[in-house]
């Protein structure tokens, strides 16, 4: 494998991993046993995939190459492991489900590329492969998807994917710059806005949002 190759290699593991504990840690947070703490990382970890390799009708990644299901497993029991050192859970988290969320951003609009699609198109498989997974982790875990409430979640998926394609488009710089650059913006983007509260604007009032 190239030099591109073997970065696009490393962005998916390492994206798979952060996604792992993003749900291992979740699942902890609401003291899941090991099967259910290994089921919501798994989940997390492919979800966005899954639903992305559907829709571009190929056969989904995880079940043809059994080192993303090993990876996924060894981060689940990590996890558990480091859970005994580990109190911050909401920290670790946030960290954790921060950076999968730009690795696997950049993962879908590359898969998008390769498939020759429009660059739109390619921004929506981004959005998707970065977010469903999160999604389908916290409608199991009984809780309002992160995409769905007042966080600046999928609006970072879509600037930096965004970047990332006029980038590739319209400059010269090095691609692997271009990556590490675009992941570094979503996961900036997620940070800013949690620490100052950045919110989407709302269409509705306090009072109605308390009638609901």
């Amino acid at each position: 494998m190239d030099i591109h190759q073997n970065f696009n290699f490393a962005i998916e593991i390492l994206g798979t991993i952060s996604f792992a504990m993003s749900g291992a840690f979740a699942a902890m947070q609401r003291r899941f046993d090991p099967f259910g703490v290994l089921m919501i990382a798994f989940v997390t970890s492919v979800g966005g995939g899954t639903v992305r390799d559907l829709l571009l009708d190929v056969p989904v990644f995880w079940m043809h190459d059994l080192v993303m299901c090993s990876v996924i497993f060894i981060t689940a029991i990590v996890a558990m492991i480091f859970k005994s050192v580990e109190r911050k859970f909401r920290v670790t988290l946030f960290i954790f489900d921060s950076f999968g969320l730009g690795l696997f951003t950049i993962i879908g609009i590359q898969k998008g590329l390769n498939a020759e699609l429009h660059p739109i198109i390619c921004l929506t498989l981004g959005t998707i492969t970065g977010c469903v997974g999160g999604i389908l982790r916290d409608i199991l875990l009984n809780r309002i998807p992160l995409i769905l409430r007042k966080e600046i979640y999928a609006t970072a998926c879509i600037v930096g994917g965004s970047l990332f394609l006029l980038m590739v488009n319209y400059t010269h710089l090095s691609y692997v710059f271009v990556q590490v650059s675009t992941i570094l913006l979503i996961v900036a983007i997620r940070t800013l806005a949690v620490k100052y509260h950045w919110q989407m604007p709302k269409f509705y009032g306090v009072e109605e949002n308390s009638e609901m």
